[in-house]
């Protein structure tokens, strides 16, 4: 009996239980398999989106730098004919002052001239009726008469003709008013849509920058600059970049130098650096105070991006010491938030 009992158990069958695990593990797996095929499938058609997107902008700004170049030559013809208008109208003004004297003094000489033989005919005038009781003038008398009837007439044609001269001149002065202020309404209409030019390039050139620094935490971004913390590249007190700092900067002019292979030549852009500290006086034999290190600072990143081919005609360094904080109060939070290197794309 209890032999039987043992023969049973030895007998039962577990294969049907190895089945079942083997199929659920089998199961799992083709829906890994699955899950795994799906998002390849999702992230390729994502990949694929962006590199349109991608193409679609860098065709865009073919387009932009193509337009750019014909607006090049409209600038500089505009330019040019801006210059040959002001100078012929500094020519036209120092003319038309030197004319004008010179009109007063004749016409003021002409008044004089006119009134002495106005004068001397009036003196005349009273002889020829103190001698009326005479039977007639002498010949030489009449002669005088006639010759001053006769300059009184030249001196008023003259004075007519320098009057004429006069209203002629200022018609012209005002027509050279009239077209330099059409030449400089078009420039500064051709400078305003520059300015919008360079607005776009530091739109992309802001979007862009501030997609790869995203990342960090610790850049804020105000306005249209960049905040980067001087602990994340420079040490306590001092302006020798770091390696995590040189790191961020890498990306930057990455960033920038892509950008800069579309902007104009003509078109006049700076990337300026500022360089701030917080309200802690520092007094040390190579930074006597904030004014020497912020401006160390600034100087040492443009230093740094310069060695990446960023143009340094393109860049200046601004030292700002304590006096600009973003943050107010003495807390650490505020001190931090107050040491710090901005960055801004902009025009000169």
């Amino acid at each position: 009996m209890i032999g039987s009992r043992r023969r049973s158990r030895s007998t039962t069958n577990v294969w049907p239980g190895y089945v079942d695990a083997l199929s659920a593990l089998l199961m799992l797996v083709i829906f890994m398999l699955l899950v795994y095929v799906v998002s390849q499938l999702f992230l390729s058609q994502t990949l694929s989106d962006r590199n349109s997107e991608l193409a679609q902008l860098n065709q865009r700004l073919s387009e932009i730098s193509q337009l750019l170049g014909l607006e090049q030559g409209t600038t500089a013809a505009l330019e040019q004919q801006m210059l040959m208008v002001q100078n012929s109208f500094s020519d036209s003004l120092a003319q038309n002052e030197d004319l004008q004297q010179r009109l007063e003094a004749s016409r003021d000489q002409l008044m004089r001239q006119t009134a002495d033989a106005e004068a001397r005919a009036e003196s005349l005038a009273s002889m020829n009726q103190d001698l009326d009781n005479k039977d007639e003038l002498s010949n030489s008398q009449q002669n005088m008469i006639m010759r001053l009837s006769n300059q009184i007439a030249s001196l008023q044609n003259q004075l007519r003709q320098i009057t004429t001269a006069l209203k002629l001149q200022r018609e012209m002065t005002v027509g050279k008013e009239n077209e330099l202020e059409n030449v400089s309404r078009r420039l500064n209409t051709l400078l305003a849509e520059r300015i919008n030019q360079l607005e776009q390039y530091q739109s992309e050139f802001f979007a862009r920058l501030r997609n790869i620094l995203a990342a960090n935490e610790n850049i804020r971004i105000v306005g249209d600059r960049f905040l980067l913390p001087s602990e994340l590249l420079f040490a306590s007190g001092s302006a020798l970049l770091g390696a995590e700092g040189k790191r961020e900067l890498d990306k930057l002019a990455g960033v920038l130098l892509d950008v800069v292979e579309t902007i104009p030549a003509d078109l006049e852009w700076i990337l300026r650096i500022d360089g701030h500290t917080d309200r802690i006086p520092i007094n040390t034999p190579q930074f006597p105070s904030n004014w020497e290190l912020s401006t160390a600072r600034a100087v040492a990143v443009v230093r740094y991006l310069a060695d990446q081919s960023v143009p340094q005609n393109r860049m200046v360094a601004a030292g700002f010491g304590e006096f600009f904080p973003v943050a107010t109060g003495t807390t650490p939070e505020a001190l931090q938030a107050n040491r710090r290197i901005e960055i801004k794309l902009t025009d000169r």
